[in-house]
Formats: C-alpha cells, structure tokens, sequence
C-alpha cells in the first residue's frame, strides 16, 4: 500500500506506521573509549524499548533501518560483527516476539547474507508469521534506490507479460514493504537531518523528526517525545487547513 493519503489510524493523534533509522551507535561507543561494536551492541536495548513503547502506544507497523546496502564497505572486522549480532539477537528475542504477538519481517538484498544467516531469517519469520499485534520490519542489506529499482524491474517483466497496467498503484505493490502502509513518522536518531537513501517512495509523505540523542541512549521518553511531537501535527496531504476542519 502506498497512496499520497495512508490509511487512517484508529486515533489520529498515534501513528500508524513508525519508521526509525538507528544512528550514532559507533560515536556512542567512541565517546565512552569503547571499540564502535560495543555501541551496536548496546543498541540491542533500545530496539527492545522502540518494541514495548510501540506495543504499549497500540502502533501497528514498526521498520528499523538496521543495516544499509552502503554499509557493505564499512570495516569487514565491524561487518562481521554486525552480522554475528544480527543472528545472536535473532536467536534470543524471537521467544519475546512471540509472547507479545510481534511479526518480524527482514526485507533488503537477503543474498547478500551467509546461508545460515538467510536460513535464520526465514525460520524466524516463518514462526512469528501468524502474530498480529505489532508488524516489525528490519530493514538490512537494504537501500532505497535498490528498492526502486527491483520494483521496475519487476513491474516492466509482469508488463511484458501483460495483463498489467504499469500506473503508481502497480508499481507500489511491487516495493519491498507494500504489505504495510506508508510510515506516518520517521524518527531519525544521532542529530544527522536526512533520510540517508531510506524508504524514498514510502516517506513521501511522512512527518520527519530528527533527535541529536544517539540511539543507544534513546529510550522510552525519547520515543514518547517523538509521539508528542507527531500529535501536534496538521497532516493536510495536499489540502488546506481549513479542508480538514469542515472533514473534522
């Protein structure tokens, strides 16, 4: 799904669909003398928080920027901790996935990952598919000009062999997320002010908030502070101010 106006949210003052990208993990650790995986590290815990404060604010749809398509060409020693993190963080939080009724979902160049990586991925999502309460969504291995370009890619091979009209709603549905609604807030973390090759099609439309707390150090009020700042909000998606009150 990923019209110019998203579906409503039950309460308009709650987002629907909470997009974050993770940054400052690496100046975290630097500032404390620490090695820069120790902040990757130490950003398991938030994730943890992002998970229970979402689930508590009843939003429906959470994605992580975890690991970007450019992130490839960081150190190999930092890559290569990452991906152990990935599957050690994996194997320990799908109980409490499972108990608190959260579906994961990993989209992003998966081929990109070792076998028993990919076959983690798949198990994972396979055992919490049935879960309902919460939709998080990792974004890893993923840029949003890949996600472009696979989706017109596949648009222009399912147009070849007709039957579909090439328009905004095909090619959308070909995106990686298009099982999920376009996020209504993205939360930016570590004082950068850009989307860093992101959802680019889905956050046409979203509310943009940028913190410079890093993100191992943003907590649950620091989610809160981002919700407060989404209620106050006027969402006019094209429309006049006073539109939406003759609506209201």
């Amino acid at each position: 799904m990923s019209a110019a106006t998203p579906a409503a949210s039950p309460d308009p003052g709650v987002p629907r669909h909470v997009a974050i990208i993770m940054d400052g993990n690496g100046r975290w650790a630097t500032a404390r003398h620490m090695p820069r995986v120790a902040g990757h590290s130490r950003a398991v815990e938030s994730v943890r928080v992002a998970i229970q404060a979402s689930l508590a604010s009843r939003i429906e749809y959470l994605t992580l920027f975890a690991f970007s398509s450019e992130n490839w060409s960081r150190p190999a020693d930092e890559v290569s901790v990452l991906m152990r993190l990935f599957v050690n963080s994996l194997q320990k939080e799908i109980d409490g996935l499972m108990r608190n009724g959260v579906r994961l979902r990993v989209v992003g160049e998966l081929d990109a990952f070792e076998p028993h990586l990919r076959q983690l991925i798949e198990r994972t999502m396979e055992q919490s598919a049935e879960n309902t309460r919460l939709h998080l969504t990792v974004c890893a291995s993923y840029g949003g000009r890949w996600d472009l370009v696979q989706a017109a890619q596949r648009l222009a091979r399912d147009y070849a062999q007709g039957g579909v009209e090439p328009d905004e709603a095909a090619f959308a549905q070909r995106l990686a997320m298009a099982f999920a609604p376009d996020p209504d807030l993205l939360i930016r973390t570590g004082g950068e002010r850009r989307i860093s090759n992101f959802l680019l099609w889905q956050l046409a439309y979203a509310e943009l908030y940028f913190t410079d707390v890093l993100w191992p150090d943003f907590q649950r009020d620091e989610f809160s502070a981002a919700l407060a700042w989404y209620a106050r909000r006027e969402r006019r998606f094209g429309r006049t101010s006073e539109q939406l009150r003759r609506v209201g």
